[in-house]
């Protein structure tokens, strides 16, 4: 049934995107980002190594990879905002009773499993089902807003997180952002909605609606998909329709070859950045250079996309790839301070539009309706290796006493990625549209 509400003028998309990524840019710039920071601490209050403690980072994306099956499935049947709200408090529990461990087994069971757990449900995934189903032609500028939000938040919680370590530890650290994710409840509550916006008597986008069309549900629905097809070619697949698209499985095994490099970069960073003679407050601070080029990355990217053709998307993902690619080839010929500021800026780069392009890809490919299950798939495929290359780094690492063998062959594989991904073409649309409720 609809629900006609009155809603602000400012679109109410908007309020959704804004919230939304501010909070998911603080908890999962803490969970993804901020682990850098305390990884080393935390080593040597458990005294792991680096191969073990980088296996409760790599267990929460596996375990991350292998929820999105049910947390796309839920998105899209039942709508995110459930979804992000049960997600954050798990999260905020996980941060407090990172307080209280203690050993390997309590730190993969903390921070692996529980923090990694509420992570992935309240920021990641339900926030893009969310905002895809807001936003058709102008999904570019969304969630370009959204990453840039994310990162002026990833920004400000590097060297926050470094800060507080410094003066306080690594406990504190997290208790506070426990603290800090708290406040965020009731506004995550109220601006994230059940449903797409035919359901509340909105077209996507915030487009007008004919007065005639305002009490009448179903028709409203279908002018929304009208909408969609027309003034972006966007056509609904069911997850079966979209698996059996020779396309969908050339950009999932190419989205997996590149972000290889991803998983091991954030966890390892600033431990690589100190080894090479960096203070490790400075070397925080570094880190968020690297994510504040993500910003710019992130915009330039949206913008592109809302301008091209759908069919060049797949070159603008092959060439986020090879910025990252190119980004650690720079830092292994040379270590100096300035080729570290130059790795951090192609990196940045690079790792600031993958993850943009390759949401808008599958909405745009794929369409609204089986959004999330589709991306939760591909997750899915995606987690073993997110589960893999920090502890193979980490290994590395501990083997040779250094990272540029775990580096460089990360490196290559990226850039065979590229390649790969520049063959994933749009798909033909189904034989047969089915109705909005299936998913599957």
């Amino acid at each position: 049934m609809i629900k006609t509400r009155r809603f602000p003028k400012i679109y109410f998309g908007w309020w959704t995107v804004l919230i939304t990524s501010i909070w998911s840019g603080l908890g999962n710039g803490f969970y993804q980002s901020g682990i850098s920071v305390l990884f080393k601490p935390i080593a040597a209050d458990l005294h792991l190594s680096r191969a073990a403690a980088s296996i409760a980072t790599g267990i929460g994306r596996l375990e991350g990879g292998l929820e999105s099956l049910l947390t796309g499935w839920l998105s899209d049947k039942f709508g995110p905002k459930w979804i992000i709200f049960t997600g954050t408090c798990i999260f905020i529990i996980g941060l407090v009773l990172m307080n209280f461990i203690n050993s390997l087994w309590a730190y993969i069971l903390v921070w692996g499993i529980i923090t990694g757990f509420g992570n992935n449900l309240a920021f990641t995934l339900s926030v893009d089902k969310a905002l895809t189903d807001w936003f058709v032609r102008k999904r570019g500028l969304a969630f370009g807003t959204r990453f840039v939000l994310v990162g002026i938040a990833g920004v400000i919680t590097l060297p926050t997180v470094a800060w507080l370590i410094a003066i306080q530890d690594w406990r504190v650290a997290t208790l506070i952002w426990a603290g800090v994710i708290f406040v965020g409840l009731p506004f995550l509550w109220y601006f994230v909605k059940q449903k797409r916006p035919e359901y509340y008597g909105l077209l996507p986008d915030g487009a007008q609606i004919g007065s005639d069309l305002e009490t009448n549900g179903s028709t409203i629905i279908n002018k929304g998909i009208e909408y969609a097809t027309e003034t972006a070619g966007e056509v609904e697949f069911t997850l079966r329709q979209a698996l059996k698209t020779p396309n969908y499985w050339i950009l999932a095994v190419g989205w997996c070859g590149g972000m290889l490099i991803h998983g091991a970069i954030t966890i390892h960073l600033v431990p690589f950045l100190t080894d090479i003679g960096i203070d490790a407050t400075l070397a925080g601070s570094m880190m968020a250079t690297m994510i504040f080029f993500q910003i710019p990355a992130r915009f330039f990217s949206a913008f592109l996309c809302d301008r091209l053709r759908v069919n060049y998307w797949r070159f603008l993902l092959a060439g986020a790839f090879l910025f990252q690619a190119i980004g650690i080839t720079v830092i292994l010929l040379n270590q100096s301070l300035v080729m570290t500021y130059l790795f951090l800026i192609l990196f940045g780069f690079g790792s600031g539009a993958v993850i943009l392009i390759r949401i808008l890809i599958e909405g745009r490919y794929f369409g609204r309706k089986a959004f999330a299950s589709i991306h939760g798939v591909t997750n899915v495929i995606n987690s073993p290796i997110g589960f893999a290359t920090p502890v193979f780094t980490g290994w590395i690492y501990d083997t040779t006493g250094n990272y540029i063998i775990a580096f460089l062959t990360l490196a290559i594989l990226t850039t065979v990625a590229a390649l790969l991904v520049c063959l994933a073409r749009p798909p033909k649309p189904p034989s047969k549209i089915l109705d909005i409720e299936k998913i599957i």
